[in-house]
């Protein structure tokens, strides 16, 4: 096998503006891919059509730009590439690995055996060898299906650059959907897709994702995909109220710092040290910090950002 190029991504999510949390996890992937010599994409994760808008799109790029952050591939807009995810999808339905489910999100809520897990309630499988295909299922119930991967086995492991050694047991997360009730792909599918054609090598998100890369490597298996080579789950900027930040809770974004005349070195250093590096309080560059990153040297505890902090800036 070639011995890949380290390849990272940033992959924003035009639902919003993007905050100070993200921009962090964008400066702290794009480290890690140039201190090792390495490329970066840029992909538009925009799947989910109803929220995402083209005027986020625009201005994520304009973001990342102005923090100094830069990118040698732009690649197509996953809302480009749906009959790519389609294609995928009935691989697995081929394979029997895919099967169509008619549960509301109250049914699975109301289900008794239901705890909760990292995605809400786990499903517990009621549809499970229930329909014969979607239009069985269609027919019985009057519901449009989504369609969910039958997830079964031994635990899938992997290693973590700052949790370690990680196992998930696909019994305790249930089987998840590939292919929503709305006629579009899922995050775990279109994102497994796109880091295997992509030649992804680096994958750096936030630790919410964490247990996803337990799906998503199962996925690579099941449609025989590369799948990265090396995972990074970073911890969060909280807000003054020990809440991590969302786009839709309008935390402070790198818009409103831009607009305010801030400095974008004071912004790059500062996300720099909230992560646990080191950078200069006058400022930096992204480009000046790549010498002396490590991705171990990333703090492995959550950043408060008090109001004090943000006068910092």
């Amino acid at each position: 096998m070639p011995t890949l190029i380290p390849t990272g991504r940033l992959a924003p999510t035009p639902s919003g503006l993007l905050h100070l949390g993200n921009g962090r996890s964008f400066l702290l992937a794009w480290l890690w891919a140039r201190s090792e010599g390495g490329r970066i994409i840029l992909r538009v994760e925009d799947i989910d059509r109803p929220r995402c808008k083209p005027e986020f799109r625009a201005q994520a790029k304009e973001d990342l730009q102005w923090l100094g952050l830069d990118w040698d591939e732009l690649t197509p807009d996953q809302s480009t590439r749906t009959d790519i995810y389609r294609a995928a999808l009935q691989r697995l339905i081929e394979a029997g690995l895919a099967y169509p489910c008619t549960c509301t999100r109250k049914d699975i809520e109301e289900a008794s055996s239901a705890p909760h897990g990292d995605e809400g309630a786990i499903y517990p499988g009621t549809c499970r060898g229930k329909w014969r295909n979607a239009a069985h299922a269609r027919q019985a119930t009057g519901r449009d299906p989504a369609w969910r991967f039958l997830w079964q086995g031994d635990a899938v492991k992997f290693h973590d650059e700052l949790a370690g050694e990680v196992s998930v047991d696909p019994s305790t997360l249930g089987d998840f959907v590939l292919w929503r009730r709305d006629d579009l792909p899922s995050y775990q599918l279109a994102v497994t897709v796109d880091d295997a054609a992509q030649a992804v090598t680096q994958v750096l998100r936030g630790r919410d994702l964490l247990l996803s890369t337990g799906r998503q490597l199962a996925l690579y298996g099941a449609l025989n995909l590369q799948a990265p080579t090396r995972w990074a789950h970073v911890p969060f900027i909280q807000d003054a109220h020990g809440r991590r930040m969302a786009k839709r809770e309008g935390d402070v974004s790198i818009k409103a710092l831009r607009e305010r005349g801030v400095d974008p070195r004071r912004v790059a250093a500062f996300l720099a040290r909230t992560a646990g590096l080191a950078a200069p309080e006058t400022g930096a560059w992204p480009a000046d910090l790549v010498a002396g990153f490590a991705v171990a040297q990333i703090s492995d505890g959550d950043f408060l950002l008090s109001d004090e902090a943000l006068r910092s800036l």
